[in-house]
């Protein structure tokens, strides 16, 4: 059975600092769960001192947990399960073509009851081209926006996706790259 490696890097921008950046390599396992391997992570130093360091550290996992449930947040929207595609098909609104020649299909509560779901789509490869989202997590409004690339396999993937909170001056940019099938 074929299966899908890439890297991700990932980079936390805090308050319009870099304080994180990350490389994974990534592999879809064979039930199609992502796997991923910590390459290299350039986190922000600790502060010296045992009481500065341990508060910084606590901190650290604090932010860590809500990164990795704002990736996960990505990942429910740009890799659905058959199940969410066809539920959005059946009752999105779709307008188009635009200047660009895409389709746009949009609907709500398609992950999360008062979320804002829309994407893009090239009519003739029937590839998706954008996704932008508005949702909210753990309280706070959410924008996530993603782009594709499609690779002469004829592989669409996301090639670049940011996930925005404004109440938390935050965002999270993922760049996808280096995308080979083994056998």
């Amino acid at each position: 059975m074929p299966h899908t490696n890439f890297f991700t890097t990932s980079e936390v921008i805090d308050q319009g600092q870099v304080k994180d950046l990350r490389l994974d390599a990534v592999t879809y396992g064979p039930g199609g769960q992502l796997q991923r391997t910590v390459m290299n992570d350039q986190s922000a130093p600790l502060p010296f001192g045992f009481l500065r360091r341990r508060i910084a550290e606590i901190e650290r996992q604090k932010v860590e947990e809500y990164l990795s449930g704002l990736r996960d947040l990505l990942e429910q929207y740009t890799l659905p399960t058959a199940g969410k595609v066809q539920d959005f098909m059946s009752r999105a609104t779709a307008t188009g073509p635009d200047a660009g020649g895409l389709f746009e299909m949009t609907g709500q509560n398609v992950v999360f009851a008062g979320d804002t779901f829309s994407l893009w789509v090239n009519p003739r490869t029937r590839h998706a081209q954008r996704v932008q989202v508005s949702t909210v997590f753990q309280g706070d409004p959410v924008t996530l926006t993603a782009t594709f690339k499609t690779l002469a396999s004829g592989l669409n993937h996301v090639a670049y996706a940011e996930v925005t909170v404004p109440a938390k001056q935050l965002s999270v940019q993922v760049h996808n790259f280096d995308y080979n099938r083994n056998n």
